[in-house]
């Protein structure tokens, strides 16, 4: 192992988390809670457990209320049966060393009917349809117009991240992450694409911010900054989510979080799972300027990226996706320069064991081979 891939396994505080190294578990949709609950399952803890080595589990986006669903059989974290569920898969986690924290989810107008109480219409900061299909439990549909939030409605959205922040912190989370990235609600709002508003939630970068920095202030005032971080997509244009202007909307966004004292700030630096210097993207490490935290890369990464940009102090820890897939001991493949399994993309979303436990360490291969 190289000196500069050796930074990578150096130890990382971010607020109240240890993080063993640098090397982070991204959060990663699977659609496998349990299909009426929609709390995790011991199938789940064995998942989370199996990749326990990396320096910080971000366990997968997880709705704080049953509006904010948006993709059949993913979790939450508002009812008993789902604390409990999830009790099993950070005791597996802690079980190994490992740390772990909830990113805590409200998908806005990437919704269907299908998916909501009583199947009323998603909400949204403004009436505005998305393009783009929503995975329901009898197949993917078009996404619809959603409702416009009355002001009134909003504070109580708010509350619900402290509730759910809470929530996780009993389930035996380390902590939480706020999601602010990747076209859903929080990002709606942030976005003149999809944020037509002319009230106190509208209009000015001030005001589209407002909803964001509240919902991570009620998760920080639940359960304490050092144990909050958050993560954003600048310049990703997912779920149909855009701004005219984003350096300033992001760079006024980020001062305000760094304020915070947060334990960490989460960037995917580019397109969400394609270029990470997209046509029109803005210098991001601006970003990492204004914010004093620890700052986690995400996007595009290979391990020699990531130690490249760990040692210029580009970024203090870097979040690896897909490629925790397949390699349930990535970190340990890293370490020793082992090939990367690649996973089996038919079985990303719902299902069961296959492809989801069931993928070896490079090590269980070797033996399994020889």
């Amino acid at each position: 192992m190289t000196d500069t891939l050796d930074l990578l396994f150096k130890p990382l505080k971010a607020g109240a988390l240890d993080l063993r190294n640098r090397i982070v578990m991204a959060p990663l949709t699977r659609s496998r809670a349990d299909h009426k609950t929609l709390a995790p399952r011991q199938m789940n803890a064995d998942y989370y457990g199996q990749r326990a080595s990396a320096g910080l589990i971000i366990a997968e986006a997880t709705q704080i209320m049953p509006e904010g669903q948006g993709y059949a059989w993913t979790p939450g974290i508002y009812s008993d049966e789902q604390i409990a569920g999830w009790k099993l898969v950070t005791d597996a986690v802690h079980a190994k060393g490992g740390t772990i924290v909830l990113q805590l989810w409200h998908v806005g107008r990437i919704s269907h009917r299908d998916l909501q109480p009583g199947g009323k219409l998603p909400v949204a900061p403004s009436a505005v349809k998305p393009e783009g299909k929503a995975f329901t439990e009898t197949g993917f549909k078009d996404l619809e117009t959603p409702r416009a939030l009355e002001l009134d409605e909003i504070p109580g959205i708010v509350a619900q991240y402290g509730q759910a922040a809470k929530n996780a912190v009993a389930a035996g989370f380390d902590g939480v992450e706020v999601h602010g990235a990747n076209g859903y609600l929080l990002d709606q709002f942030l976005r003149d694409k999809t944020n037509l508003r002319t009230d106190a939630y509208g209009g000015s970068i001030q005001n589209r911010a407002r909803f964001l920095l509240e919902a991570t202030q009620a998760a920080i005032d639940a359960i304490g900054k050092e144990r909050v971080g958050i993560r954003l997509s600048p310049v990703s244009p997912a779920n149909d989510c855009a701004d005219s202007n984003p350096e300033p909307l992001f760079t006024y966004v980020t001062e305000k979080l760094s304020e915070m004292g947060l334990a960490f700030l989460h960037v995917i630096e580019g397109e969400t799972r394609g270029s990470r210097a997209p046509a029109g993207a803005f210098d991001l490490s601006v970003l990492r300027r204004a914010f004093k935290g620890v700052y986690i890369g995400n996007n595009g990464y290979d391990p020699a990226l990531a130690a490249t940009r760990v040692a210029a102090g580009e970024v203090d820890a870097v979040a690896f996706g897909r490629p925790f897939i397949a390699n349930p001991d990535l970190v340990e493949r890293i370490r020793d320069g082992a090939a990367l399994a690649k996973p089996d993309e038919a079985t990303f979303y719902g299902g069961d064991a296959k492809g989801y436990v069931d993928y070896p360490t490079y090590r269980e291969a070797e033996a399994k081979v020889a």
